[in-house]
């Protein structure tokens, strides 16, 4: 699962192939020993849990990026190498 971006000690992932179980587009992100699943459309957590502190540097990130996610989301599901995407500074 390709490393998409880090910053703040949070890491976002993406995985290949992975629109059976959440069929929406979607990131992985991890934060110590929290982890969570959130779309990107919606910037919602469909899995898991998050720090609400984390959470808001994530979804400021989700929104500064959603068209550069979109694309890596466009190229995972089909099995392609991801790009990736700048943190927050």
């Amino acid at each position: 699962m390709p490393v998409l971006s880090m910053f703040y000690g949070i890491i976002i992932r993406m995985f290949f192939k992975d629109n059976k179980e959440h069929k929406l587009p979607h990131i992985h992100v991890e934060y110590n020993e929290f982890n969570a699943v959130v779309s990107i459309p919606e910037g919602k957590i469909i899995a898991g849990n998050f720090p609400n502190d984390k959470m808001k540097l994530v979804l400021a990130w989700i929104e500064i990026h959603k068209d550069e996610l979109m694309a890596d989301w466009k190229l995972a599901v089909d099995g392609n190498p991801v790009f990736k995407i700048d943190g927050l500074k």
